[in-house]
């Protein structure tokens, strides 16, 4: 099996390791006692990599042999590395006798193949060109309070660059060899090596890779050196103390004011996470003026309760103290509509005016937000040296490249390749994704059938309990804010948030083992595919309660005498007077809030307590000296390949429960703004002081997440809207208000009388057997029961079907959702077109830069050819002038 897409020379010799061969081993050495040292026990050459395992001639006899098989493939490892150019030195655990730590260095000739392989830029030349500030340098008086110490942190210099060529070194700005390329370069190309070098060949099948090897035990663990201690200075004058700089700067929790170095994160990390912070950080910059909007709309909200004309003919005692409400379940009782009066109290905070202005105002926040974010980007990319990455740079997976066993021909170069699998075998493969994947998201939909019966279970047996039928007097509930609506929505919630949970740990595994089967070429491509799975499974499991409640609840219910029941047992849940609405605001706060606090144990305590029950079990009794420095790393705890992806998944969703159903809960950008704050910090302190440093990783965007997030942004518009006008009351008053207040015997426009007329009335005496209870027959003095719908009274020719009032509501409703979609929708295209995806300047840099960058490479050339030219022009010249003397000779002659 052969590896595809790169030339021969780049990639591992399997073949100068012959079968039977005495193998290299790594020099072993004994610690010398420096513990901030970064180097081999020769001072001189840098440790770009650490490899670590357990000495297998120190186990147990009994297993010897599996351990064994271990060695033989980790000494044929680390030979295959010593042939491909890497410099090993082995050492002795301090802490712990069983464990062996190789250390492995790059050397110069092997660090100039592999850049040019991976495509590093590299300066060529100092940028001297002038720059216009953006719009973000204008706001520069008052973020220079918020930046990082400029003392500590300082401003780089900029270049410009160009990929790395082995052939052309005199081009590059090469000041000092050991410094030219960063140590997070460095730990690219040690890991791209690492991942392609054999460990086993066994007649025509050749098996490679450190993943594989540290999945089946033959090493504990590989990473890249810390550069130093976090919360302490390094002791060696060549450390740069970065990790250090970070901690004090950035990770700190007294930073959480301050704003990000994003370069220095970029430096250390590599751009994959530079640029996450940086989205982060935008979003969260972005969150501050939505989440002060949506404050002034609670507040406005907060301070409308008392005042609302409608809420006050609820609490009325001659008004909703005299209607008594149909029974809401078969075993129910009457009721009386005040009992509900707290509820439309708190409805009034959500459901008013100020609620629909915000959802407007969210709508085109979101379409400024992404389009900004756009611009933010492209300015990274230009600083980065991102623009011209292309996806044609990203090298293979080593998985992808060892399924390779059938040929084919590249549809772009017409150069034979090899592929993992034919078109039916890709075809076979995705159909397997997609199934999965569909039977997850009934498996969802079930559970929220589930849910749902639950709701109606409880609901019935709460309303039989929480009421006494014996005297009208007594239709209340027991206590005053445990309404059955009330205790079944925070119940359903916890439940159904308890589900998700869950079924995210169970579908997560699911998702991977999909996503390795599907087995796409790159990274990138491995990434955007798990993306797209797991984000359909969450987008399903975290919204379809929300969404079971906003637009399904109480909307297929019929009336009293003719109730509709699920699954022919269960009859379907109705809302309170007021609406569903204040039930999704308990929904959301309650997924919202626990997914915020559950996120936070996952990413502090969890990595916390397992460090400090590792360095417990770990510790040396007889230990004399302070450990080496990647000794120290090692007690970290091991960064997962899909820990970003998990990062941006819960930014995601919190990013949809923001926009989606935020006409519902006007604190949901605040709650954000708050978590985000923090997540900020937590991310940082966690990634630097509890996780071993992480392997650099190209990348020029934040991938398919920003496709979802323009998703959910034109989903955002219509859920709104149809919250709005389906979900909350706000339609239906205002239908009332502009139009039947004046049949109600009002002289102007007015709310007075809204209540008695949006509920419709129903005769006791038509109650069906299924209906008709042993606590409605003990109340048979009452002859007439409110419910919540618009329909003709009792002893009118249509008798309980819809009225006109009903059909003005739909027209409103839809006329509404129409407008209201247009009008955003048409701002939302025009902020797109006006504000441009890149700034003129960038755009005006980068055609400058592009220029100056071949004046130079061509001036480089230039000379290159002048100096391999020079000794046959003065070989040519010495020619001539002899020539010359010849004739003058033979003239005086």
């Amino acid at each position: 099996m052969q590896l595809c897409m790169y030339p021969q020379e780049f990639l591992p010799t399997y073949h100068s390791i012959k079968e039977g061969t005495v193998l290299n081993k790594a020099d072993q050495v004994e610690y010398n006692n420096k513990p901030d040292s970064l180097f081999f026990n020769d001072g001189i050459r840098r440790i770009d990599f650490i490899l670590v395992y357990e000495d297998e001639d120190k186990k147990e006899f009994e297993k010897r042999h599996v351990f064994q098989r271990r060695k033989k493939r980790r000494e044929y490892f680390e030979a295959s590395l010593m042939k491909m150019g890497l410099e090993l030195e082995a050492m002795p655990s301090v802490l712990n006798d069983n464990l062996m730590y190789v250390k492995v260095h790059v050397p110069w000739d092997v660090q100039c193949t592999y850049a040019e392989v991976l495509h590093i830029k590299v300066p060529i030349d100092v940028n001297t060109t002038p720059f216009r500030p953006s719009m973000w340098r204008f706001f520069n008086c008052v973020t220079k309070y918020f930046r990082p110490n400029e003392e500590l942190i300082t401003e780089e210099t900029d270049f410009f660059t160009a990929p790395f060529e082995k052939d052309c070194l005199d081009r590059f700005r090469i000041e000092k060899r050991d410094n030219f390329f960063t140590p997070s370069m460095k730990s690219r190309m040690v890991y791209y090596i690492l991942c392609r070098a054999p460990y086993e060949i066994r007649g025509n099948m050749k098996k490679f890779g450190i993943t594989k090897l540290l999945g089946g035990g033959v090493y504990k663990a590989a990473y890249p050196l810390h550069d130093c201690r976090f919360n302490v200075k390094s002791t060696e004058e060549s450390c740069p103390n970065e990790r250090f700089l970070l901690y004090k700067e950035w990770a700190h929790p007294k930073n959480f004011y301050k704003m990000q170095p994003l370069d220095l994160i970029r430096k250390y990390y590599g751009e994959k996470i530079g640029i996450y912070f940086a989205w982060l950080g935008f979003y969260t910059f972005m969150l501050a003026l939505a989440a002060v909007v949506g404050l002034g709309c609670f507040i406005y909200g907060y301070q409308m309760q008392e005042s609302s004309t409608w809420s006050k003919e609820v609490c009325d005692p001659e008004i909703g103290g005299k209607i008594v409400m149909c029974p809401q379940c078969d075993l129910c009782n009457y009721w009386m509509l005040n009992s509900t009066c707290d509820t439309s109290k708190k409805l009034i905070i959500f459901d008013n005016f100020g609620t629909l202005v915000f959802a407007v105002f969210m709508s085109i926040w979101v379409t400024v937000f992404l389009e900004f974010w756009k611009r933010y980007q492209a300015e990274l990319e230009y600083e980065w040296d991102t623009v011209e990455f292309l996806e044609q740079e990203e090298p293979p997976r080593p998985e992808y490249e060892a399924k390779c066993i059938y040929e084919t021909t590249n549809p772009v170069t017409g150069v034979k390749e090899n592929v993992p699998f034919t078109t039916c075998g890709r075809c076979f493969r995705v159909s397997i994704g997609i199934g999965t994947v569909l039977f997850w998201i009934v498996l969802i939909l079930a559970s929220i059938v589930a849910i749902i019966v639950y709701r109606l279970a409880v609901f019935l047996s709460l309303s039989v309990r929480l009421k006494d039928a014996g005297d009208l007097k007594n239709l209340e509930p027991i206590k005053e804010y445990v309404t059955p609506q009330m205790a079944t929505s925070v119940t359903a919630g916890l439940i159904s948030f308890v589900v998700i949970m869950i079924l995210n740990t169970l579908y997560e595994r699911v998702a991977i083992w999909i996503t390795d089967f599907e087995l796409p070429r790159t990274r990138t491509d491995y990434e955007n595919s798990l993306t797209l799975k797991m984000f359909l499974f969450q987008f399903v499991n975290y919204y379809s309660s929300c969404f079971y409640i906003a637009f399904v609840k109480g909307k297929i219910v019929g009336y009293p005498g003719k109730p509709v029941y699920l699954l022919g047992k269960y009859r379907n849940e109705e809302c309170d007077p007021g609406g569903c609405l204040i039930e999704l605001t308990t929904q959301l706060a309650i997924i919202m809030g626990g997914k915020a606090i559950w996120n936070n144990i996952q990413e502090v305590l969890l990595p916390w307590a397992k460090n400090l029950i590792f360095r417990y079990c770990t510790r040396s009794t007889s230990q004399k000296a302070e450990p080496p420095r990647w000794e120290q790393d090692f007690q970290l705890q091991p960064f997962s390949q899909l820990g970003l992806f998990y990062e941006y998944l819960e930014m995601v969703i919190q990013f949809g429960f923001v926009t989606l159903f935020v006409a519902s809960f006007p604190l949901a950008p605040v709650l954000a703004l708050i978590n985000n704050l923090f997540e900020i910090r937590v991310d940082a302190w966690k990634i630097t002081t509890q996780f071993r440093r992480i392997v650099p990783e190209k990348a020029q965007d934040i991938g398919a997440w920003q496709p979802i997030l323009q998703g959910i942004a034109i989903l955002a518009v219509a859920t709104n809207a149809m919250i709005i006008a389906f979900t909350s009351d706000m339609i239906p008053r205002l239908v009332y208000y502009w139009s039947f207040s004046l049949y109600e015997g009002h002289t102007d426009h007015s709310m007075k009388g809204y209540i008695n007329s949006s509920l419709s009335f129903f005769n006791t005496s038509a109650f069906s057997d299924a209906t008709m209870n042993a606590q409605v027959e003990r109340l048979s003095n009452i002859t007439i029961c409110r419910y919540r719908d618009f329909r003709f009274p009792p002893g009118h020719p249509r008798e309980y079907e819809y009225n006109m009032y009903y059909w003005h509501v739909v027209a409103a409703k839809m006329a509404f959702i129409i407008v209201v979609e247009h009008i955003v929708y048409l701002t939302k295209f025009i902020l797109a077109h006006v504000i441009p995806d890149v700034p003129y300047t960038i755009k005006e840099r980068i055609k400058r830069e592009k220029y100056l960058t071949q004046v130079i490479l061509h001036e480089s050339k230039l000379k290159l050819v002048t100096k391999h030219l020079k000794p046959f022009v003065e070989d040519m010249s010495r020619q001539m002038e002899a020539e010359k003397e010849n004739e003058e000779e033979v003239s005086e002659f």
